[in-house]
Formats: structure tokens, C-alpha cells, sequence
């Protein structure tokens, strides 16, 4: 199979395809529309849907972009519908927001229709896979790459966890709408797609270091959807609809590929968790903290610069050995404690499955790395993009770069660095480099890296 060549209506055809990974892949979307007026085609989605009684959804602004509308093409056609707007700006992903969602649901409402982007959009799967009501998204902003996914990103407890339900039964995108988005999230889009460079090298890593499932196949989708978003960055700043509306559709690609994969693998990587880390530290002090998307872009460029110095490393058994004997569980638990202050037990239980500080489980990873560290090389070359070209293509959008630019200190962007390994059993670059005992290096280079992008921005 080329899912790559395919269209967006074949990717989504019902049933789904056979793959020479052995695995069957489809995606639930049974409606999609990226288009201009799209919101008018909104009876049509609940038509094709099965939907008589429509439960609409958002907040303040999300329903000012196209609730509003959203509403007005609903009464023309004499489609009832309830409607519940969330008492604020920007709701966060998180248990009140889910809850009051669930506490105002009509039950003579037949579907969930999300209007807004991201965490709007999780909300809606959440609830949809805990009442067992079917879902479905009306875009607000190219902001991220969760519309066609089957996973949302979400606050439980205070720690970011990515929970696996399902994708919208239908996604309608009027990419006039879209392109009336504030410029942030505009930008948000941006920075959540370019991740995917590092999310496809790290893909392929973890299959050798950890044994972990990969799909070329979908790998190879998700280059497509790269891309179609990077051909269309440079018209970002002119808001032309058909440009967003090709980043839209580059968006929802990368959805469709995490729907295939049953995982977020195709999608993200370390970047993203310099993004959750900032948002677990955030949450842990009450503090505001920036689109994810916009966190995802400057995770990006701190990664990519750190595999310029990974891909001049040369391993060494004898550091990675002597780094695991030096290891200290009640060390590694101390500094857990320090960086996640009241979520650290729910961390630490974390390893109880993962097994990443086992001595033994470290051995056959270490092994793997330095028996195949020329194929990662090669891996890394294929995939990585120069960090300048993309630090170019986000100077263009006016996309921070930097972590002070979004009010992060140095200290808690060393600590988002070397505590990512311990927020999920995922195999990160973090991991890879805590397993070849190179984490105090990097740790440097990454202080040396923060202070050379400031001197840049400084020019």
C-alpha cells in the first residue's frame, strides 16, 4: 500500500487496508470536508452521520468563530440542536472541563459536535468514548494535528497523559474560518507539524533500541503531510484560505497516520515532551502556560540542535556501563521529587512497567544501540531537516523559538530535558542518551545551545 499517494476520501475509506506491516489500519471518519463555506455543509455531515439532534459544544471563542454560524445553518435547515458554551477563553484539557461537558450533555442528543480545535476537540472524544456517543469536530483553527486522531492529550491529576479512544465520525473544516484564526494558533499549527521530523527519526529508533512496532508505510504518510505543511508555510502570514486550507488538510494526514498506527508515534517525539513538561510545571506552580503547539515548535529547535551534537557522537560501552553502576535509585527518586513536586508518586509508579532504570532491560537496549548505531546515523540523516531551514521557515511566521520567549527560565528547560524519560514508558532521544551516559553531557550542550539561540535572536 502507498497511503502517501492516496486521498484524503481513500485514507478514510470504511474498513481500511492491509499493511505490509502485518497489521490492518483504517480510520473511523465517516465525514470530511476541508473547504471554502464548508460550515454550510454542516447537514449534510449530521445526514451522512445519522445525527437528528445534534449536542454543539465550545468555548467563548470557539463559538464566536463558528458556533455562531454553526447554530444559524442548523435553524435554516430545522435541525434541532442544544448547545453548551464553556464559561471561558481557553479551557484547559482537564477534568473540570471534561465534567461540565458530561454535566450539561443533553441525552436526547444523538451526537457530540465539537466546535473548536484542540483541547475542544479532545474534550469531545473523551466524552464521546465514556457516554458512548458518537463525535464529531467543526475546526476553528489549523492549531494542531488531533482532528483525525484517536488519541487526546489531556490533564489527569496534574500530569499529561495521552488517552486512546477514538476519532471524530466527522470533521468539517471551512478554511475560511480557519484562516480568521488568531495568528498564534496559526503558529501553533506550524510548530505542531514540523515536530514530526523528530517524531519519525525517533519512530525508527525506538524500533531498534526498545523493539518497539513501526510502520514505513505510515512513517512515509506522515512525510506527506510534512511536506504539504512546509510548502504552505510561507503564505501562513497572508491568511490565503487555500493555503491554510492545504495545512489543514497536512494536519488532518497527520491525524489519519496516529489513527493507523493506534499510537502517537508518528506524531511526536521529545519535542513534545519539553511541551508536556513545561505544561506538568506550569500546573504543578497554578501558572499559565502557552499553546502546545507554540511549546512543540521551540521543543523542536532545541531537539534539533541537539542531534547535530548526537550525530558527532561516538558511543561508548564503557561510559554507558559505568553510568549504570554509578545509577542510584533513590538518587533518580529525589530528583523526581524536585522536578514534579506533588505528581512525582504518580511518576514513580511509572517505572514500576516501564523498566527503564533496570539494569538488565538497559543491557539489551545498550546493545542494540552500539550494534546498530551506523543504521541510526543513516536514520538521522534521512530524516532530521537542518535546524537553520527550519529556525527560517519559523522566523517567517514570527514562531518563537526560544524558551524565554515564552517566559520559561533555563532551569526548567534542563529539567523538562532530563526528567522527559520519566513521564511515559516511551522511548525518547532523552532515553537514548541516558542509556549511552551521555544525559549530563547533553545537559550541557543544551545550556551551551539555549545561550547560542540568544545571541542569534539578539543579532
Amino acid at each position: 500500500m502507498r497511503f502517501a499517494k492516496m486521498t484524503l476520501k481513500e485514507l478514510t475509506a470504511p474498513g481500511g487496508y492491509s499493511c505490509s506491516c502485518g497489521r490492518r489500519h483504517c480510520c473511523e471518519i465517516r465525514y470530511l470536508d476541508i473547504s471554502r463555506g464548508a460550515i454550510r455543509n454542516l447537514p449534510e455531515m449530521l445526514r451522512t452521520l445519522g445525527s437528528k439532534k445534534p449536542f454543539l459544544f465550545g468555548d467563548r471563542n470557539t463559538f464566536e468563530a463558528a458556533g455562531k454560524a454553526a447554530e444559524k445553518v442548523l435553524d435554516e435547515a430545522g435541525i434541532p440542536y442544544v448547545s453548551y458554551v464553556l464559561p471561558m477563553d481557553r479551557p484547559k484539557p482537564g477534568e473540570w472541563e471534561t465534567g461540565s461537558v458530561v454535566m450539561h450533555f443533553d441525552p436526547s442528543c444523538d451526537l457530540l459536535l465539537a466546535v473548536g480545535s484542540g483541547v475542544i476537540n479532545d474534550i469531545g472524544k473523551v466524552v464521546s468514548h465514556a457516554t458512548g456517543v458518537p463525535n464529531a469536530v467543526i475546526g476553528t483553527a489549523p492549531s494542531m494535528d488531533g482532528y483525525a486522531s484517536n488519541s487526546s492529550s489531556m490533564e489527569v491529576n496534574k500530569v499529561k497523559v495521552t488517552l486512546y479512544n477514538h476519532a471524530p465520525s466527522g470533521i468539517l473544516l471551512d478554511t475560511e474560518i480557519l484562516a480568521k484564526a488568531p495568528m498564534r494558533m496559526l503558529q501553533a499549527g506550524f510548530g505542531d507539524m514540523i515536530a514530526k521530523y523528530i517524531a519519525i527519526c525517533e519512530w525508527q529508533i525506538s524500533n531498534i533500541a526498545a523493539g518497539e512496532y513501526y510502520c514505513e508505510e505510515v512513517a512515509e504518510m506522515m512525510r506527506e503531510a510534512l511536506r504539504k505543511v512546509t510548502a504552505g508555510a510561507d503564505s501562513i502570514p497572508v491568511r490565503d484560505p487555500d493555503a491554510i486550507g492545504a495545512i489543514a488538510e497536512g494536519l488532518v494526514l497527520a491525524g489519519i497516520a496516529m489513527a493507523y498506527a493506534q499510537i502517537s508515534r508518528p506524531a511526536s517525539g521529545l519535542e513534545h515532551y519539553f511541551s508536556h513538561m513545561w505544561e506538568m510545571m506550569a500546573l504543578e506552580r497554578d501558572e499559565p502556560y502557552d499553546l502546545h503547539g507554540i511549546q512543540v515548535g521551540v521543543g523542536t529547535v532545541l531537539t534539533l540542535r541537539l542531534y547535530r551534537h548526537i550525530r558527532a557522537l561516538k558511543p561508548s560501552r564503557e561510559k554507558a556501563e559505568a553510568h549504570m553502576r554509578a545509577f542510584r535509585e533513590e538518587d533518580w527518586e529525589k530528583e523526581v521529587k524536585r522536578v514534579f513536586g506533588k505528581t512525582a508518586p504518580e511518576v514513580l509508579e511509572i517505572e514500576k512497567t516501564a523498566h527503564k532504570n533496570d539494569p538488565k532491560e538497559h543491557a539489551l537496549r545498550l546493545t542494540r544501540i552500539l550494534d546498530n548505531w551506523d543504521r541510526m546515523l543513516e536514520i538521522m540523516d534521512k530524516e532530521l531537516p537542518d535546524p537553520d531551514w527550519i529556525q527560517e521557515k519559523m522566523r517567517l511566521i514570527g514562531e518563537p523559538m526560544l524558551p524565554s520567549d515564552l517566559g520559561i527560565s533555563e532551569q526548567d528547560t534542563l529539567d523538562a530535558f532530563t526528567a522527559s524519560r520519566d513521564i511515559r514508558a516511551k522511548y525518547l532521544t532523552s532515553t537514548l542518551l541516558w542509556d549511552l551516559g551521555e544525559m549530563e553531557d547533553f545537559k550541557q550542550i543544551l545550556h551551551e545551545e539555549l545561550e547560542a539561540l540568544a545571541k542569534e535572536a539578539a543579532k
